[in-house]
């Protein structure tokens, strides 16, 4: 089992910890778990990481319409202004 209390601001690098878990040779089910307490900075920082994931796959995509559905607020959240 993987417990996740305090959440990294970089994704990949949280995703990268959890499938250490899963190494080559591992026979047994791997649960992973993420236990954020309500009004903290981890919270945050999860809503944060979900709203970079949720435009990144709006961003790449198999089509050139999202492109075209990127608002200036977004282009805005991308550059950190």
């Amino acid at each position: 089992m993987v417990f996740i209390f305090d959440p990294w601001w970089n994704k990949a690098a949280e995703n990268q910890a959890i499938d250490r878990a899963h190494r080559i040779g591992q026979t047994k089910k791997v649960l992973s778990y993420k236990l954020i307490t309500i009004g903290t900075i981890e919270e945050k920082i999860l809503k944060l990481q979900e709203a970079k994931s949720t435009l990144f796959d709006n961003i790449i995509s198999s089509d050139s319409a999202s492109l075209k559905s990127i608002s200036e607020e977004d282009i805005q959240f991308i550059l950190g202004n």
